[in-house]
């Protein structure tokens, strides 16, 4: 799924107070690590499916030259089912990171203690969705 004019906020359940930057210890790093990084050091650049393509992409470490060749078709079938959407994040759930979809869906995080997450919260032209929690 994909928002436009949309901030996702911190879960409700959130463990922490202040963000933190996610870190892995196994050696294939999870989802949630790709996205900080790709959010951080580009926001606003990548839409929901550009940023499932490019942490999958990571994730399995698909080299340049298997994408010259095979891009269309890694695509159509990591696409063809469904992927969660950032509401369902670690970075929103439990590193405290809030999404913002802007006009064309485009996605940035912002820690829940900046100045940038609070404007977002008293935006009444933001639509504002909370994060899934993590326990029912």
């Amino acid at each position: 799924m994909s928002y436009i004019n949309t901030f996702i906020t911190v879960s409700a359940d959130c463990p922490v107070q202040r963000s933190e930057v996610p870190v892995s210890k196994r050696a294939t790093a999870p989802a949630h690590v790709f996205q900080y990084a790709l959010l951080t050091n580009a926001p606003y650049s990548l839409g929901h499916e550009e940023l499932v393509y490019e942490v999958f992409i990571r994730q399995k470490e698909i080299t340049a030259d298997v994408l010259a060749t095979d891009a269309a078709r890694i695509k159509e079938e990591l696409f063809s089912k469904g992927h969660p959407c950032m509401r369902a994040s670690a970075l929103t759930k439990r590193y405290g990171f809030g999404a913002h979809y802007d006009a064309q869906g485009k996605i940035a995080i912002y820690p829940q203690e900046s100045e940038e997450y609070r404007q977002f919260m008293a935006d009444e032209t933001v639509k504002k969705v909370p994060a899934m929690r993590s326990k029912r």
